[in-house]
């Protein structure tokens, strides 16, 4: 049902995009709630939970501090 998420933080991964956060957010969605694609009754909640999983990885990202990582430029948030 789901692939693994991948890791997203430098120096693992050192050009993360909104499509990585978002796919992730997916993948995470997707896992919790058992669900592949959900009902038409549930596509809005399912669809502001992987907005607000995105938005949380890309503000957690964007805090965290690695040794020996260049620093990543800022990120506006949405």
């Amino acid at each position: 049902m789901c692939r693994s998420i991948k890791t997203l933080r430098p120096p693992v991964t050192p050009d993360v995009t909104e499509e990585d956060y978002r796919a992730a957010a997916l993948q995470y969605v997707r896992k919790v709630s058992g669900f592949r694609a959900p009902a038409a009754h549930n596509r809005e909640a399912f669809d502001r939970a992987v907005d607000a999983v995105a938005e949380a990885t890309a503000h957690l990202l964007g805090e965290l501090e690695v040794r020996g990582a260049p620093a990543r430029p800022a990120r506006a948030t949405a």
